[in-house]
């Protein structure tokens, strides 16, 4: 069976390429990635198979293999970000202030040349469901929507991808435990009567009080929460203020807090309340505090991680690396929520010039990284 893998890797080479490159060209954000579901859809359907698009439009699954017995899940996402692209590459995006510099054109591609590829072994060892998930890049996240229209039914397990450019292409990193942490929002909105510097015992100091939190709140969380748990809170944006010598009446700051413990992350939001109500009672200025829980921690369970490790060895005997726990908010950990799965890093470093990361308007990756990518999918099946 993985002859017929290799024969059509090499077939089809060209053909991912240019499918990814499409992709890039024509970015689309959550929820609108109308364009890319017909994409997607439409090689399916020539393949023979059957995709499904899911409720709202954007996004589809497609079974293949077995019917009888449970399911493999693969998913891959495909929206992008609200972000002007600055590579300079020819298949640049096309449309202004949206760009594919989170990988999900590749994370699509693999996951679609993955299903073509098997579509071509009459006697899979598993039935296997694709799963394209929209709105990845919104929280809480488009796996919602795909476990809400009950996509997730049957599925005893399900894996995913993701570009890391911290990895040279030809990599795939797994780790057991968290690989992701939980990506929770803070907002806290300061309200003072205000006053002048020369007074300030006759007003409530705001800006000193946002002080006390800036500072007190991600120390006071690392002596509360147990160090193990990979948590910490960053601040990431603060204003108040416009004259040094006027004691504002208005403030706000926002920040992110992150975890890889799963209970931890159910503790959070009243710890959070409980020690900026603390830091900030003996100052006098009030405040409204916003917690937006976001996604779990990705957590890869033991079996998972195993078959990942599997799976990679064999696409070559270097291919398996290490990769640490990423600080970067998932929604892939919603599936892991009902059924057991691990999500790996794609190396897609092309081992020469900077490392450019993700999220920013210069990140492109080495194709190469393509089909690594889907031996390592079809691995997981075939071996199944």
């Amino acid at each position: 069976m993985n002859a017929v893998i290799d024969r059509w890797l090499h077939d089809h080479g060209d053909d991912m390429i240019a499918w990814r490159r499409h992709l890039h060209a024509h970015p689309e954000l959550a929820r609108h990635e109308y364009a890319t579901t017909e994409f997607v859809a439409s090689r399916l359907t020539e393949a023979g198979l059957s995709p499904q698009i899911l409720p709202g439009g954007t996004g589809l699954t497609c079974d293949l293999g077995p019917s009888e017995g449970a399911r493999i899940a693969l998913r891959a996402d495909m929206d992008a970000l609200p972000m002007q692209e600055l590579t300079g590459a020819t298949y640049s995006s096309t449309v202004p202030g949206i760009s594919h510099a989170c990988g999900h054109d590749a994370h699509t591609t693999v996951l679609l040349a993955t299903g073509l590829a098997l579509a071509e072994i009459d006697d899979l060892p598993v039935g296997v469901r694709l799963i394209f998930q929209p709105a990845e890049e919104v929280m809480p996240g488009g796996a919602l929507d795909v476990v809400a229209a009950g996509r997730l039914e049957g599925i005893s397990r399900i894996f995913a991808l993701h570009c890391d450019p911290r990895l040279e292409a030809g990599k795939v990193g797994v780790r057991l435990g968290p690989i992701t942490s939980a990506a929770d929002t803070v907002q806290v909105v300061f309200d003072s009567p205000g006053g002048h510097t020369s007074r300030p015992h006759l007003t409530t100091d705001l800006v000193y009080a946002m002080g006390t939190v800036i500072t007190g709140l991600p120390g006071l969380l690392s002596r509360r929460v147990d160090p193990r748990t990979g948590t910490v809170m960053v601040w990431g944006a603060v204003q108040a203020g416009q004259a040094p010598n006027a004691i504002p009446r208005t403030g706000m700051m926002t920040g992110t807090v992150r975890t890889g413990d799963h209970q931890t992350w159910s503790l959070l939001e009243p710890l959070v309340r409980e020690l900026v109500d603390g830091l900030l009672a003996p100052t006098g200025v009030r405040y409204q505090l916003e917690y937006r829980r976001g996604v779990p921690p990705v957590v890869n369970d033991d079996i998972s991680t195993r078959m990942f490790e599997d799976a990679i060895t064999r696409t070559g005997e270097d291919a398996l690396a290490d990769t640490p726990q990423s600080g970067g908010g998932e929604d892939f950990s919603w599936y892991l929520e009902d059924v057991p799965g691990a999500m790996a890093r794609l190396g897609v470093w092309s081992g020469v010039g900077e490392q450019l990361d993700i999220h920013q308007p210069t990140f492109d990756l080495d194709e190469r990284a393509l089909a690594v990518g889907v031996r390592v999918f079809t691995n997981l099946i075939l071996d199944s």
